[in-house]
């Protein structure tokens, strides 16, 4: 499922909340840090993962496809570089003025900002009027838009409400109460006609940034670019809607309005998508506990 303005993908228009059917408890929320400003960025339906065993490859590899794997590990490595380096085209006005000042401290380094305690809708609040304070936002309105709360009507307006800008949540309100109720859209992914999930499944959908950077940054106003994966499906016996993973990258145009971050709009793409790792699929159970029993987390630092 996608975060895009449009139907499904659109559902995601969200960006997704977290998926997590528990919904925010905070008993369930743990705190992490994004990577530094200018890391790469941006995710639902897309190829489950393909697994094998502890050490990675298959025994007995040919040649052939030995130098394929390197290959490719070659140019991921390239095109994260590259990135890294500010030249996305499509999330980059050509300038970088941010890498300077980022490249003194590590993607992990601390901000030396008061994390974030509040909750407004049960989505995290009160961020910092900064760069990173912006790339928190943005990581948690990912996760909010990309969730199973979007799919429900109350808490639907609920996180619309508290993520856009009053005057974009207006417009925004509509369209997407359109998206997620059409019943053709909820039949297709397995939902009952109220949004929720059948008897004996369980509904999966859950926003995991992997990293955050800033595109653009002028006080009042930025442009925040999260690269995250993305989990979509039904768990449970029988499922014909299967637990899957892909990967987006979102960018959120934000404005600072009365003492928060907000959404003024935003644009999707697939990928950077990694390469599916030989995994055997977990069960329709096991998978349907751990989204049960492992909540998600508040992103800030």
């Amino acid at each position: 499922m996608s975060l895009g303005d449009d139907g499904y993908g659109g559902g995601h228009d969200s960006g997704r909340a977290t998926g997590d059917p528990g919904g925010y408890d905070d008993r369930h929320l743990t705190r992490t840090r994004l990577p530094e400003g200018d890391g790469d960025a941006y995710g639902p339906y897309g190829q489950p993962r393909r697994g094998g065993r502890p050490g990675g490859g298959r025994p007995g590899m040919s040649s052939r496809n030995l130098m394929t794997v390197v290959g490719v590990v070659v140019l991921l490595l390239a095109a994260i570089a590259f990135a890294n380096r500010g030249g996305d085209d499509s999330s980059s006005d050509g300038s970088d003025t941010n890498t300077d000042k980022a490249a003194s401290s590590g993607p992990t380094a601390a901000s030396g900002t008061r994390p974030v305690t509040g909750k407004t809708g049960g989505i995290a609040s009160g961020f910092a009027h900064s760069e990173q304070g912006a790339q928190s936002a943005a990581a948690n309105f990912a996760v909010a838009l990309g969730g199973d709360g979007m799919f429900k009507a109350d808490t639907r307006r609920e996180i619309v409400g508290t993520v856009y800008a009053p005057d974009v949540a207006a417009a925004r309100q509509g369209d997407l109460d359109k998206v997620y109720s059409d019943q053709e859209f909820l039949k297709k992914i397995g939902l009952e006609s109220n949004g929720s999930a059948p008897k004996d499944m369980v509904f999966v959908s859950r926003t995991n940034p992997a990293g955050a950077k800033t595109v653009k940054y002028e006080g009042d106003t930025a442009s925040v670019a999260v690269w995250y994966s993305s989990l979509f499906g039904l768990a449970g016996e029988g499922s014909k809607n299967p637990v899957v993973e892909s990967w987006y990258t979102n960018t959120f145009d934000l404005r600072w309005i009365d003492g928060d971050w907000k959404i003024t709009g935003f644009t999707q793409k697939d990928g950077p998508t990694p390469v599916g790792r030989d995994q055997a699929a977990s069960s329709a159970k096991d998978m349907a506990d751990a989204v049960q029993r492992f909540g998600g987390f508040t992103y800030a630092r």
